[in-house]
């Protein structure tokens, strides 16, 4: 076997690498990147030698660079019905160059567009999902969810189209149900009550689908904490940061007593918000609250009530 000496001036940019030497057995494989080798530090035994650099043969010194110089299309997609495998046409009417084409051209991309969209789409089964996808996209794109939630969405939207869940069902229903799943699943604080605001059909009607849906994939989730939504509140109301971190720690401390229970996340988070506005001597009105979490103002008054009670805080 090949045997090499490790330069110790070097071992500050060697990393340790888990597994034995089978010469002196011990666990002091290191990699040395300047030589491309995987060595033992104890009695200089080569295990490796030129690995295979799967990556690219340029470099590249800033983010245009690496954008002109890769030779890669976008990642595989959930979020678009053909996962994003498909070509384009660009809607302007200009060539390699930038420079305008003629009318004629002009005419021919536009029959070239129409037939692209046709082709996209091979049964009523692919437009539907198209149709249920871009509502997902238009959904997130109101409520301003990043997008993990939006893939998350789709693939849950996928699998209730795969088990035949839609049938009898509104595919908006359907897709408003997998976003408001994917925002509980993400742990993005969106109520019920937002996503409605954004959907085209009823709240009713999504609630009883989401509850269906979940339940037909097994998907389990944990009831929604209220002090998620503690931060955004307190951002579009622009309180105090002590008022914020004293909402938290009423909500803490209420949950844990279970006050929470078959109670409205946020309004039990609008209602803390406006009781730590009480202890941290801060004027914050009650519609102003209400208004914010999307609850009424005598929900922001019966919790907040109870939650002054529940910590030994007499209300005002």
């Amino acid at each position: 076997m090949t045997r090499s000496l490790i330069d110790h001036t070097k071992t500050e940019s060697t990393k340790t690498e888990p597994g034995l030497c089978p010469d002196c057995e011990t666990d002091t494989i290191v990699h040395d990147p300047d030589r491309g080798e995987r060595v033992c530090k104890e009695c200089g035994l080569v295990l490796t030698e030129d690995p295979i650099d799967y990556g690219p043969e340029w470099r590249a010194f800033n983010a245009q660079e690496h954008d002109e110089l890769s030779r890669v299309g976008a990642p595989l997609t959930q979020s678009m019905h053909d996962r994003g495998l498909t070509t384009t046409i660009d809607w302007r009417n200009k060539d390699a160059n930038g420079h305008s084409m003629s009318a004629d051209k002009h005419g021919q991309l536009h029959r070239l567009r129409v037939w692209q969209e046709r082709i996209r789409t091979k049964n009523a089964g692919e437009r539907n999902l198209k149709y249920a996808l871009s509502e997902i996209d238009r959904m997130v794109s109101a409520l301003g969810v990043p997008k993990p939630v939006k893939e998350t969405a789709s693939v849950i939207y996928r699998q209730a189209l795969e088990q035949d869940l839609i049938r009898g069902r509104s595919i908006e229903g359907v897709a408003t149900s997998a976003l408001y799943t994917a925002c509980r699943k993400e742990d993005i604080p969106r109520s019920l009550e937002e996503v409605t605001s954004v959907s085209r059909v009823d709240q009713r009607e999504i609630g009883r689908t989401y509850r269906y849906i979940a339940d037909e994939l097994d998907i389990n989730l944990e009831p929604t904490n209220p002090r998620q939504f503690v931060p955004r509140f307190c951002s579009e109301l622009d309180v105090d940061k002590d008022v914020e971190t004293k909402a938290v720690e009423i909500i803490d401390e209420t949950t844990q007593q279970g006050l929470h229970s078959g109670k409205s996340p946020t309004g039990f988070a609008a209602a803390a918000i406006y009781a730590a506005g009480l202890l941290c001597d801060e004027t914050i009105p009650q519609r102003a609250v209400a208004d914010t979490a999307q609850t009424t103002v005598v929900t922001v008054r019966n919790r907040y009530r109870e939650q002054l009670e529940a910590i030994d805080q007499a209300p005002a």
